[in-house]
């Protein structure tokens, strides 16, 4: 288990580029915590780290985004899925919006409120909890 606190919105780039570091080739992330707890921001982070040019919106409605990075040496772009499961009520219905091709599409998936396909999500997958500590402090726990 890694910890790191960061105390603003200003400390989330160094946050996220860590992130993709420890996580190395792992490319399914879970994360974890209450509303407000900054797991979209972070999103949103690892997103421009990655070289994301859109912008990065919470899927609260849409459950799936799809946004597009392209590393220096590639000419096609490759996909991040970003999703928030927030409003699926079961797992039927992650099944039927098709979660286990984007989990198993070897693409980046970014996953809000992951406790619902927990039996679903991968091997290797990296456990991300973050944690209100003060007005603009959170503790990123990478477990």
């Amino acid at each position: 288990m890694q910890e790191v606190v960061i105390h603003g919105p200003e400390a989330l780039p160094e946050a996220a580029e860590m992130l993709l570091k420890y996580a190395s080739q792992a490319r399914v992330m879970a994360f974890y915590g209450e509303i407000g707890a900054g797991k979209t921001s972070l999103i949103q982070a690892l997103c421009r780290c990655l070289g994301v040019k859109e912008e990065v919106a919470s899927p609260t409605f849409s459950i799936v985004n799809e946004y597009e990075y392209k590393s220096l040496r590639e000419e096609k772009g490759k996909p991040v899925f970003h999703m928030d499961l927030y409003r699926l009520r079961d797992i039927e219905e992650a099944l039927q919006i098709g979660i286990e091709d984007y989990l198993y599409s070897g693409a980046y998936c970014l996953i809000e409120w992951p406790e619902l396909i927990e039996a679903l999500l991968p091997e290797g997958t990296v456990r991300i909890k973050l944690e209100i500590i003060g007005d603009s402090s959170r503790k990123i726990l990478i477990l």
